[in-house]
């Protein structure tokens, strides 16, 4: 059963801009804190740049190398180190990129695992999201009309002990009956990484840079 409503005031709302609150441009998610991922088909190369993610909104541009300089926040290893929690609450707005390649993300990640994606998008399926419980093995590929390259959509995660449960725009489209378990408990990396072509088709030659937005991320913790 969802707990939401949450609690009236949100325990995180993310100030992209401040460097408290998130790292730029690592993550012990890629290997040795990045900056390449080839493992997992990305064609990353993560920066610290402020231009590629301080303003909300997650760039990459292609490099002569034929990788693509990306934009990464994490708040593993800031000094606020905030967590998401079992039980907590995830809003967010997010504009939808459009360029074929680009792979945007919000996600949880600890200790090499502890992965819970708030959606992963890739406009070559134009109307679908993919929605995972990495932590006991869950997963919903959801269509839905509202979901487009360059569209506007809203979504909130509850991260519960024995069901992660997805809403978009105000309506629940997928409740894993697995849960979270209890005492779980992750830092947020929000990204936009760029495929390389073994899932999903890398850019088309003639793209230089794409972009996708991130607004109004909060993080709610209801009364338990």
């Amino acid at each position: 059963m969802s707990t939401w409503p949450p609690a009236e005031e949100p325990v995180f709302t993310a100030d992209f801009a401040s460097t408290e609150q998130w790292v730029a441009g690592r993550s012990w998610a890629y290997p040795d804190g990045g900056p390449v991922n080839p493992g997992d088909n990305k064609l990353d190369h993560l920066v610290e740049d402020p231009d590629y993610s301080r303003s909300g909104v997650f760039r990459a541009t292609r490099r002569p190398d034929g990788l693509w300089d990306t934009g990464l926040l994490t708040t593993e290893g800031s000094a606020e180190g905030f967590e998401v929690r079992s039980g907590d609450v995830l809003e967010a707005r997010v504009r939808l990129p459009e360029e074929t390649g680009a792979w945007p993300a919000i996600w949880t990640w600890r200790d090499g695992g502890q992965e819970i994606d708030v959606f992963e998008y890739h406009p070559n399926n134009p109307d679908l999201l993919e929605l995972s419980n990495r932590v006991r093995g869950a997963h919903r590929y959801h269509r839905d009309p509202s979901v487009r390259p360059g569209g506007w959509i809203r979504l909130r995660t509850e991260f519960g002990p024995r069901s992660v449960v997805w809403w978009l725009d105000d309506v629940e489209v997928f409740a894993d009956g697995r849960g979270v378990g209890l005492r779980w408990h992750a830092y947020l990396i929000v990204n936009l990484s760029v495929c390389a072509g073994r899932y999903h088709p890398p850019p088309d030659d003639h793209t230089t840079r794409m972009s996708y937005e991130v607004r109004d991320l909060r993080v709610f913790r209801p009364e338990r």
